[in-house]
């Protein structure tokens, strides 16, 4: 199963449109968001995914919690999302709280821990859990915007310039 890890859209949509296009054209099973999409109207057109949305500091709209509910399903929006995909443990977190990030890499509970927040690319091993940030698809530019596309079978990442 191939995954999508996007972060930091920050209202970006021009970016998101043509990273959901990308992994629409690589039939991704899935699409983490490791948060700080800001409004609303951005969970939209993410719902024809499968999609899990970890909560970020810049998450602070009304009505992003009821749309996300309402276009995803319950749960979908969360500080902290574990889904398991492909048999895989997974933690998914925004990262501002750098002590909870550590927590869950240093666990040991979890074969991904993926995070937003800095807006720079990550892909490290620590421990027995990998690590990946997929940079930021807009927001204050550190890198070239990105977002990563991961499969689950072989373990193969990808990060994908915008």
């Amino acid at each position: 199963m191939k995954i999508g890890i996007i972060s930091d859209t920050h209202d970006n949509f021009g970016n998101l449109e043509v990273a959901l296009g990308l992994l629409r054209l690589e039939e991704v099973g899935a699409l983490l968001h490791c948060g700080d999409l800001c409004r609303p109207y951005i969970v939209m057109q993410m719902s024809d995914f499968d999609t899990w949305i970890a909560q970020g500091n810049m998450d602070r709209y009304t009505g992003l919690a009821q749309a996300a509910e309402d276009m995803l399903g319950a749960g979908r929006l969360a500080w902290v999302q574990h889904p398991v995909l492909d048999g895989h443990a997974i933690a998914m977190i925004h990262g501002d709280n750098e002590e909870a990030l550590n927590s869950l890499i240093s666990s040991g509970q979890y074969d991904y821990v993926f995070h937003g927040h800095t807006h720079c690319r990550r892909d490290q091993l620590i421990g027995r859990t990998r690590v990946i940030n997929p940079g930021a698809l807009g927001g204050t530019y550190r890198q070239s915007y990105s977002f990563c596309i991961l499969d689950l079978k072989t373990g193969e990442s990808r990060f994908i310039e915008i």
